[in-house]
């Protein structure tokens, strides 16, 4: 690399700001960048270009006065807008003073004299040709300059010139050349795209949009060594006269031209520069996204990147929004490594030398540094600026939540970009660097859209996932509004041997006797977690979830309960609705993490019973689902099914043979069956148990009610000699069972995955279905696969909890397979005002199913919590 190598391996790169920085006091209100031309001076051009850009550098022989003193003075120029002095010997030195001053182009004014200060020998490396060269500064649109050199006591070197940096106008291309095509620039065209980063990529100005002239460049980037960016230095640009925005892109040409061409470096030093309007642009060339060796901070290049603000901030700071600009960027560079811009890192000095505050540093030594570090924190300068360089704190804390990133799936340890493996279950837990205060919420992100949030001080969060691969992140808002995302983790979701296990009714949970939670009502707001997992035969690993008849007692106020995974977000979604003392009881699927399941008031207080019924396994062992009608198998009004044609009195149990209904199979092979069992007509309040048939009934109760109601609940019931029966408590009472479907230990049928609960309709709302409540005799149809996690295809049947709510008048819903002849089943029974759901698992014909409304209107909310599938 012609000499270049040596330097790179040391990080002995360019400095471009020096102790004492020059200000030339630029234009006024009528110079260089005046709307009362309508130009941008100089260059004419704002931060977008229609090309490459060709820049020009005159250069004028300085005339010697004695072997100590030499000036030129050229008035009447082509304009310019930025200048410097160089000398043949980059090894020589001016030991004495270099001043300039330039005439505005537009009023004729001179400038005061500023001082230009020399820069350090060899700063891009040992490059032949290269010369000795003061910084240079940006003047605007000039077409005169004077500079008058003393070398003090010691003589000037050879080849003095005053070099007048013209950076080009938009639309005057560098014609008729390119960039060459072959050698180090050509291999960088094939550089891999970089690292992802945890902050979103910031809009940056190429190279090619400030019009950057690509011949000017021949050597191609060099990439750090260890491909790994540690620190970001902050740097300004210091002599530069006051300039608008739209002399952005013209200033950034001239550094350009005039690092390569006066200089004889190989690229335009910085990395990245920003404007005091917070426009980006990229600096030195290899790739925005790519750790490329800069030209910055003299012995620290080798392991950080760069931002220079254009300006001088001596003795003013830079604006909000150029601080805003370095922000976006470190955090976007330092978030692609892992790196928090808060943080402190080390790095290996490449060379022996002392900062501005005086710390000295030895070659090949490594040193304590701030992730975001000024100019002066590596090398002897004033840069960036006395004012800029206590804005470096605020910069510091002003990113989004850093170091973000997925630990563990399960439990599990995980690296970001790995992949883990579930049975659906997702618990996702994370970890960042940036102080829980500073954070205002994290989303776990499934397949990029939102699931589930969580407060900003909490370390996991939980979901269910559907069959498949899903990529899943975490996105952190902080406490100022901005976002990080973590890097991906792929987690496979192996629903495929999940079946079920039908148990005898069970009692799991009782908050009248304290059995299972402590022995008190759920007070409002409250939440009770109960155990499922490794209690009353329920194994105690591989449950996905469990299948409970959940009742709702004594409440003393209007309210609804929620039953949902432990360590997940709770939905908007209702298990139970009730009213002041009321008994009602649903049937509820609810996914199982670290075996425990939470119950949710939302007010006054309510006891609470929990009756377990089955559970569902991911070992393979158990059964699958099968669909079947709805069929009705049982009417005591009619005598359906071969019962008697009465009611079932107080006390009385009505056993019904299942081995008549066409197409259950044989009762060696069936293991339980899917029924939603209605009430009517009961003379008095009393409940009624499903129990199988021959075994002793517990005290469990699957429908509760008062004289007059009808309301009917699903109930998952195991089957014994092909029978169940049913048990009513006190008075007498009708009962009606309508079959959904059937477990079998055939491996024919369909298999259960979790999901949810996600909401799928709200008629309120118009999610799903049309806004406007359901009216007499109409028909609404959802789609149910390919939505919100569901399968597109191989969906048999979806489990829903149907919600009812603000119905006008005495009615019922009928949930039934989409396209099919609805059958005289209802699912959901209400009077005018009340709210009630009930669990529904329907076939899924043509991947929709429908829900019918009898009388008067009503609104209706479906919340799916799994389905089956192939």
């Amino acid at each position: 690399m012609r000499g270049t190598a040596l330097a790179a391996a040391l990080g002995v790169v360019a400095t471009l700001c020096l102790p004492g920085a020059a200000v030339a006091a630029g234009p006024g209100p009528d110079r260089a960048g005046s709307s009362a031309s309508g130009t941008s001076g100089a260059s004419g051009a704002s931060a977008g270009t229609s090309g490459p850009v060709e820049g020009t550098v005159r250069r004028l022989a300085l005339k010697p006065k004695s072997a100590t003193e030499a000036s030129v003075s050229a008035h009447g120029t082509e304009r310019f807008g930025l200048m410097g002095v160089s000398w043949k010997d980059a090894a020589a030195e001016v030991q004495g003073k270099i001043e300039a001053r330039s005439r505005n182009a537009a009023t004729g004014a001179w400038t005061q004299w500023v001082t230009l200060e020399p820069l350090k020998a060899g700063l891009d490396g040992d490059r032949p040709g290269a010369r000795g060269a003061t910084e240079p500064v940006w003047v605007g649109a000039a077409d005169g300059a004077e500079v008058r050199v003393s070398g003090g006591s010691a003589a000037l070197p050879a080849g003095l010139e005053l070099d007048l940096v013209d950076p080009g106008t938009a639309g005057r291309g560098a014609a008729g050349k390119s960039a060459p095509a072959s050698g180090a620039r050509a291999a960088a065209a094939a550089v891999a795209p970089g690292p992802e980063s945890t902050a979103p990529r910031p809009d940056v100005v190429s190279r090619a949009q400030w019009g950057a002239d690509e011949s000017l460049n021949d050597e191609g980037p060099i990439y750090l060594a260890g491909g790994k960016i540690k620190a970001l230095f902050v740097h300004h640009t210091a002599a530069t006269a006051p300039y608008e925005c739209t002399d952005s892109a013209a200033i950034v040409r001239g550094l350009h031209v005039y690092h390569v061409k006066t200089n004889g470096w190989r690229d335009l030093g910085y990395n990245f520069l920003v404007d005091k309007c917070g426009t980006l642009f990229e600096g030195r060339q290899g790739g925005v996204d790519q750790p490329v060796m800069g030209a910055h901070t003299y012995g620290f290049n080798s392991e950080s990147t760069s931002v220079a603000v254009l300006g001088d901030y001596t003795n003013a700071g830079a604006s909000p929004a150029a601080l805003e600009g370095i922000s976006k960027m470190a955090a976007y560079k330092l978030g692609q490594y892992d790196v928090d811009m808060d943080g402190t890192t080390t790095l290996t000095a490449g060379a022996t030398q002392k900062n501005y505050a005086g710390t000295s540093f030895t070659a090949g030594q490594p040193y304590p540094f701030r992730t975001v570090s000024g100019h002066r924190d590596g090398f002897n300068t004033e840069c960036p600026g006395h004012q800029l360089y206590p804005q470096l704190d605020t910069i510091r804390k002003s990113g989004p939540a850093a170091r973000l990133k997925i630990v563990s799936v399960n439990d599990t340890p995980v690296a970001p970009g790995g992949t883990a493996k579930t049975p659906g279950q997702l618990v996702v837990g994370f970890s960042t660097s940036t102080a829980a205060p500073l954070v205002s919420s994290f989303e776990l992100l499934v397949d990029g859209a939102p699931v589930a949030t969580v407060a900003g001080d909490a370390t996991s969060v939980a979901t269910m996932l559907g069959l498949g691969s899903h990529r899943i992140q975490i996105r952190a808002t902080a406490k100022n509004g901005k976002v990080s995302t973590s890097l991906p983790v792929t987690v496979e979701a192996d629903v495929s041997d999940v079946k079920y296990v039908p148990v005898l009714p069970k009692r799991l949970m009782d908050t009248r006797e304290g059995v299972g939670v402590p022995r008190a009502k759920v007070g409002p707001g409250g939440v009770v977690s109960l155990k499922v997992a490794g209690v009353q035969g329920v194994p105690a690993y591989g449950v996905t979830s469990v299948v409970l008849n959940v009742t709702a007692t004594n409440p003393t106020e209007a309210g609804h309960v929620s039953v949902y995974p432990n360590g997940t977000v709770r939905t908007s979604a209702s298990n139970l609705n009730f009213t002041p003392g009321q008994t009602i009881a649903n049937l509820v699927v609810v996914p199982v993490h670290d075996g425990i399941v939470q119950f949710y008031n939302s007010a006054g207080s309510v006891d609470l019973i929990a009756d377990i019924t089955g559970y569902f396994l991911a070992s393979g062992e158990g059964s699958t689902h099968l669909n079947l009608g709805p069929k009705r198998v049982l009417d005591t009004r009619d005598g359906t099914g071969g019962v008697p044609t009465a009611p079932v009195g107080q006390g009385g149990v009505l056993d019904l043979d299942l081995s008549a209904v066409d197409g259950l199979p044989a009762s060696d092979g069936l293991t339980a069956v899917v029924l939603n069992v209605t009430a009517t007509n009961p003379t008095t309040s009393s409940y009624v148990s499903v129990f199988p048939s021959g075994t002793t009934r517990t005290s469990a109760s699957n429908l509760n009610f008062t004289a007059g109601q009808t309301i009917p609940n699903l109930v998952i019931v195991p089957v014994v000699d092909g029978k169940v029966s049913f048990y009513n408590n006190t008075g007498s009472v009708d009962l009606i069972a309508d079959i959904t479907g059937y477990f079998t230990t055939s491996s024919v049928g369909a298999k259960h995955s979790n999901l949810g609960p996600k909401r799928l309709m709200d008629t309120r709302t118009g999610l799903g279905a049309a806004k406007a409540p359901v009216g007499q005799g109409g028909v609404v149809t959802l789609t149910v696969a390919g939505v919100e996690g569901v399968p597109a295809t191989g969906v048999t049947a979806v489990i829903l909890n149907v919600t009812a709510t603000n119905p006008t008048t005495s009615s019922y819903v009928s949930v039934f397979p989409s396209g099919t002849t609805r059958t005289s089943a209802s699912n959901l029974n209400f009077t005018a005002g009340q709210t009630i759901p009930n669990l529904v698992i329907v076939p899924v014909v043509d991947g929709k199913v429908s829900f019918y409304n009898n009388a008067g209107s009503v609104d209706l909310i479906a919340d799916i919590t799994g389905y089956f599938g192939k």
